[in-house]
Order: C-alpha cells, then sequence, then structure tokens
C-alpha cells in the first residue's frame, strides 16, 4: 500500500510491505526534508557513492520499489525501511534529524493503531488530502477507490492470484482490455461477412 506522509508540510513517499509488517520510505523525500538540497536526487548518488566506498552495509541492502514521481509517472526510487533510514541519517548533517526520528517513530506507530482500527487510516487520509487543497468531492472519488482497489487486491490474494498478472500489458502493448476489445470487433466483422462468397472463417484467427 501506497501513500504520502508530510513532515513540516514536504512530502514524504511511503509503500506499506503488509507481508515484512513495515514501512518503506523514499530516500530522496527524505534527504530533501533534512538538506533541503535543491537537487536531493544528486544529493543521494554522491553519498551512496561515498557510503559504498566507506563498505556501508546499509546502503548495499537498499532496494528500489516503483512509486509515483513528481510528473506523475511511476519510476524506480531508492527506498529504505525505518531501522536503515535511521542509519542513513547518521551520515547526513541536519538539524532536523532527530525531529524526523520522532515523526518516524509516530508513523510506526499510527500504522499500528491503523491495524487495530482500519477507519483511522481513511481519516488521516482525508485530512491529508484537504491540507493539500483537495475538494471534499475529490477526496471521497479518492478514498473510496482505495477502498475497492484493496477489496479486490485482498481477494485476488485468497484466491491466488497476482494483480500484476492481470494487469499487465502484452508484448505488443495492449491492455488486457483492449485485447479483449480487440477480440470482440474481430468477431462482430467476421460476423457481418457470414454468407459473402468465398469468405471462410477462421476461428483461430479471430481470437488472436
Amino acid at each position: 500500500m501506497s501513500n504520502i506522509k508530510l513532515f513540516e508540510s514536504k512530502q514524504v513517499r511511503t509503500e506499506w510491505d503488509s507481508k515484512a509488517q513495515k514501512w518503506y520510505f523514499a530516500i530522496v523525500d527524505v534527504i530533501a526534508v533534512l538538506t533541503e538540497s535543491a537537487d536531493p536526487g544528486a544529493y543521494w548518488r554522491k553519498l551512496k557513492e561515498r557510503l559504498k566506498k566507506d563498505g556501508n552495509e546499509t546502503v548495499t541492502n537498499c532496494h528500489g520499489l516503483k512509486m509515483t514521481a513528481a510528473d506523475g509517472k511511476q519510476r524506480l526510487t531508492d527506498v529504505a525501511d525505518t531501522e536503515q533510514l535511521l542509519r542513513l541519517i547518521q551520515s547526513i548533517p541536519s538539524p532536523k534529524a532527530e525531529p524526523f526520528k520522532l515523526w518516524l517513530a509516530r508513523v510506526g506507530y499510527e500504522r499500528l493503531e491503523e491495524i487495530e482500527n482500519p477507519e483511522l487510516a481513511a481519516k488521516r487520509m482525508r485530512e491529508l488530502y484537504k491540507a493539500k487543497g483537495y475538494s471534499d468531492e475529490w477526496i471521497e472519488k479518492r478514498v473510496r477507490g482505495i477502498a475497492i482497489r484493496d477489496e479486490l487486491t485482498s481477494e485476488w490474494q485468497k484466491r491466488g492470484v497476482m494483480p500484476g498478472a492481470i494487469w499487465r500489458r502484452s508484448q505488443d502493448g495492449a491492455s488486457p482490455q483492449r485485447r479483449i476489445s480487440r477480440r470482440s470487433r474481430k468477431r462482430r466483422s467476421a460476423s457481418s461477412l457470414r454468407g459473402v462468397p468465398g469468405w471462410k472463417s477462421n476461428t483461430n484467427e479471430i481470437g488472436k
């Protein structure tokens, strides 16, 4: 479950791993918060290179997740869990380091509360979007959409179906819905040709 948290009005992209029961945080967002760098991506690349040379295992253990970027597209982003992040923060000189550590602890505590009371998650989400200036109508649609998606994902998992396999595009770039629509058009076209002299049905071709 992806989410956006606010630290001092600045966004930090997060991802909740339900299997591992832990949060993952976008490292560049954390660097932006702590350093106020004009280019947190470049800051992270230099820091990562230096830590790797020092043999820092935390950097080696960090991995990437696809998260929504500023342009709205899903891009691979370096992430760290809370433990890894606390270690990385030690390498970033910032007066905000200690307040950020407290914020991390609060995020973890709030997640435990939300597990016990799922309605809290929806309430906090509404407050977050409200603070970002979205209308009440947009917020309600967003919350309902997320709830429906979560229910579908849960049902797929119960049935042993991987959601990624359902929505994955084929090699020719067509989505499952588009392929189904294309097949329907072919069938309608073939149906209209029945009775035309010389026409021969090829069901294998129609289904492709």
